[in-house]
């Protein structure tokens, strides 16, 4: 049996298409000895029919985490995923976030004991990630701004995260304004300290679920390291219609605790799983 170094975590909910676009990045990785760890918050059997097929076809095995659909429960099925992982150090992204193929390989060149990751994405519009296929991502066409810009996509500052220059991503890393967070789309952690503060926090829902992790672990000690311009992501376009103010205005409150009153491990996290 492979030892599994490292557990990368994609939540997923409902979204085999753009699912499929995410795994097949996985399987254009410069390295081996991972595991895909899919936390699937209640998608269909549409989904699990995807997985199923894709497994035959990848090169890295996949763990498969399932919960009832029961209203937006992603930190519940994240906690899981985690629980279950094999890996040491956990990579979280999310399922419509096509990881570049060094994205895995430059988390782990960069992780050290004591900190997390923090990285970033580039957005693809709605025109440009209807595009984007099995050749693109193999080819890694879809990382070249040239042909971005070719299919449609808007020039913009932006772009830069793109580069494959160590020197320019590393200077950009050094001068962004950017603010090192817990971007669930695209950050890492020990699992050991994930697991120190008690994973997500149960309560939450969308808006800022990842980022109050992130602010525990920075009360527990941790430290975050800027990576924004080095493990690159491309995110694909999609409807956000799930969110109401109620979740938003919730979570905000949770988190303006976690900051007051500096808290560490919340109560409705892993352990009540």
């Amino acid at each position: 049996m492979k030892t599994i170094d490292v557990s990368v975590i994609i939540s997923t909910y409902n979204t085999p298409e753009s699912l499929q676009k995410v795994l097949w990045s996985f399987n254009q990785q410069t390295i081996n000895g991972f595991e895909v760890v899919i936390a699937d918050d209640g998608s269909t059997e549409e989904t699990k029919v995807l997985i199923d097929r894709m497994r035959q076809e990848l090169s890295y095995p996949i763990q498969h985490i399932w919960q009832e659909d029961n209203g937006f429960q992603k930190t519940k099925i994240l906690n899981k995923a985690t629980v279950a992982s094999l890996g040491d150090y956990l990579i979280y992204t999310d399922g419509d976030c096509i990881a570049r193929k060094d994205f895995i390989e430059t988390h782990l060149k960069f992780r050290a004991k004591g900190y997390a990751l923090s990285s970033g994405y580039f957005k693809l519009t709605e025109e440009v990630s209807r595009i984007v296929g099995q050749s693109e991502i193999k080819s890694q066409l879809c990382f070249d701004s040239e042909w971005l810009l070719k299919k449609g996509q808007p020039k913009s500052f932006k772009m830069n995260k793109l580069t494959t220059s160590k020197l320019k991503a590393a200077f950009l890393n050094f001068i962004t304004p950017t603010k090192a967070t817990f971007d669930g789309m695209n950050a890492s952690a020990w699992k050991a300290d994930i697991l120190a503060v008690n994973g997500f926090d149960e309560r939450m829902q969308y808006g800022g679920e990842d980022r109050e992790l992130g602010e525990r672990l920075m009360n527990y000690g941790i430290r975050f390291k800027q990576i924004r311009y080095s493990a690159i992501c491309l995110h694909l376009f999609h409807e956000r219609s799930y969110v109401t103010p109620d979740m938003i205005e919730k979570n905000n409150q949770i988190r303006a605790i976690t900051k007051r009153d500096k808290v560490i491990k919340t109560d409705f996290g892993i352990e009540t799983i």
